[in-house]
């Protein structure tokens, strides 16, 4: 699914040409048209007539997606950043690696200043840069927004997309009028990469940010969009009204920088007490925009509001397509 975000997203890119598409050895020497395309639409046919090649270094270019699974992304990465390339990554294998960016435009790009110490401890010639996993994109960035009044603690509860599993993904038995109440990995993942995201870039190491995060993951009966229930609680005392302007004010390098795939504003708010929704709201903008709404006091920790964002697009495809897009800002493909 990510995969094939990835291609779209390229397909009319102002600043990157799709030239080479790699996979298995099953898809190995295959027109990619062949293969079951599962977004809307058909397969663009400028990218129907090409062969899908394996997936190994020296023929590719040098800036590389990779939306490999995790079983076989840490050997095939480290083989593309040891030959040159810069890889950008959508697998979890290396997002939590002292040396390898876990990169949100908006919110860390001075990060970026891990990749020559990447390259000196590692012996790579090219680079790894990650994105987050799709929920920590989206909460992250509202805690973001909320830097200034020092976040402390934070609960999440996630309702996540059936498109989050991949494909085929859950069992149709399992998911239909039903919600699963764990994913496995999931919340790990989200207390883990908030904090590195939110962290200090010190001499040659991240600083991990000192808030504490309570993660709930379940999957739900939507198509696109996950959907999260955030209560939060701040070193500083502030209205909501405070916390709204700061969500409508938060903004970083990719707006400022003009980047093709940045959404202005990147946080939406929603007046409306019923959304945000994931089939409303969850594609627009492109789907790279975080929606935002209800916000409201809480009384146990202080402040609660809702969050959705499209999880195969800004969760995924689209923040990686970011992440590259800054790269190529800086000069560093």
């Amino acid at each position: 699914m990510v995969g094939q975000q990835l291609v779209a997203q390229l397909v009319n890119h102002p600043w990157f040409q799709l030239t080479w598409i790699a996979g298995s050895e099953r898809s190995e020497g295959r027109r990619y048209g062949e293969l079951p395309w599962r977004l809307a639409g058909r397969v663009p046919n400028e990218i129907a007539k090409r062969s899908v090649e394996r997936a190994r270094p020296g023929a590719a270019p040098q800036l590389v997606f990779s939306a490999l699974d995790a079983a076989v992304a840490a050997e095939l990465e480290t083989a593309f950043a040891t030959a040159g390339h810069a890889v950008v990554s959508n697998a979890r294998n290396f997002r939590m690696d002292p040396a390898v960016p876990l990169l949100i435009p908006e919110i860390n790009p001075d990060h970026l200043g891990l990749v020559p110490i990447q390259q000196k401890r590692k012996k790579w010639r090219g680079a790894i840069i990650t994105n987050p996993n799709c929920s920590t994109v989206f909460l992250s960035m509202a805690l973001a927004a909320l830097r200034e009044f020092q976040v402390k603690r934070v609960l999440v509860t996630t309702l996540q997309a059936v498109s989050g599993a991949g494909y085929p993904g859950v069992s149709a038995l399992d998911m239909l009028g039903n919600v699963l109440p764990s994913i496995e990995g999931e919340e790990e993942k989200i207390e883990a990469e908030t904090r590195k995201i939110l962290g200090r870039l010190e001499g040659e190491s991240v600083m991990m940010h000192p808030l504490e995060i309570s993660a709930q993951a379940t999957r739900v009966p939507v198509a696109d969009g996950h959907t999260e229930a955030v209560s939060v609680e701040l070193e500083q005392r502030v209205s909501c009204e405070e916390i709204l302007e700061a969500f409508r004010e938060f903004s970083g390098a990719p707006q400022l920088c003009g980047l093709p795939s940045a959404p202005d504003p990147p946080l939406e708010y929603h007046e409306e007490v019923n959304r945000p929704q994931p089939r409303l709201d969850a594609e627009t903008n492109g789907g790279m925009a975080v929606h935002i709404g209800r916000l409201r006091p809480c009384p146990v920790l202080g402040y609660k509001f809702i969050l959705l964002g499209h999880n195969t697009i800004r969760g995924a495809a689209g923040a990686a397509l970011l992440n590259a897009e800054l790269l190529a800002a800086r000069e560093m493909v």
